[in-house]
């Protein structure tokens, strides 16, 4: 059964832009864990704009489920994640301007140095996935690195603007999901997953893990962070 992985960095960037100690990542991670998150999710930026080491320190100690790092494939990066062994780690592309990952890995343009952090991650006995868009060949070269899982970038699907274009994308994601498998690897997915456009992805079936944290901060804002985490495993279970 497809599982809920919780990002919690829009809990830091709260408390980030303010300077001070609150609202905790910490507390909203244990609080989603125990409201049924299987996971808990962090990326650790370059600049750190929202997660912080302390935060990564505490977690890692802290977290009864798992923790999913995603990170950028820099040599800071990965002697962070032998350093702390969180028992995932997520390749992720990072601009220093977004305001979000926008985007998958370019893993055919970076095939060596990908598959050489891979190689350092999994030695370290950390499991490896990459954060691909879905598309055939990104999917080949992220097979060709030895990494674990694909977590397949849902932005494009998330954010069309029709039914029509959505059900083309969600076609493109239900190809890519069925190559990872016949291929060996694992499929997670995530960005720009919501309470409305989860039901149709997690009806696909093959997904093992949704990473999301946006649209439940969200609607915890509202509800409760107890609350918006039920609400979000319950359809990833209906579905």
């Amino acid at each position: 059964m497809a599982k809920l992985g919780l990002n919690v960095d829009h809990v830091a960037t709260v408390r980030q832009a303010r300077g001070g100690i609150e609202p905790d990542p910490v507390t909203a991670a244990a609080i989603g864990e125990m409201a049924g998150a299987e996971g808990i999710t962090i990326h650790l930026r370059e600049d750190r704009r929202h997660i912080q080491d302390r935060d990564l320190d505490i977690l890692r100690r802290t977290i009864k489920t798992k923790l999913n790092l995603e990170m950028a494939a820099t040599q800071e990066m990965i002697r962070i994640a032998l350093k702390t062994k969180p028992e995932q780690v997520t390749l992720v592309p990072e601009k220093r301007q977004e305001l979000t990952t926008e985007g998958g890995l370019d893993v055919i343009l970076n095939l060596k140095p990908i598959t050489e952090a891979v190689k350092r991650l999994r030695d370290g006995d950390i499991v490896v996935s990459l954060f691909v868009d879905p598309d055939q060949e990104q999917i080949k070269a992220a097979n060709r690195t030895g990494a674990d899982y694909i977590e397949i970038h849902t932005g494009a699907y998330a954010e069309a603007a029709d039914w029509k274009t959505r059900e083309r994308l969600l076609g493109d994601i239900d190809a890519g999901i069925k190559l990872a498998r016949k291929v060996g690897m694992g499929v997670n997915a995530g960005h720009g997953l919501n309470y409305f456009n989860i039901k149709p992805l997690a009806a696909l079936g093959g997904i093992e893990e949704y990473n999301i944290g946006h649209s439940i901060m969200a609607r915890a804002m509202m509800v409760g962070m107890d609350r918006a985490v039920r609400d979000m495993v319950e359809l990833i279970k209906y579905a």
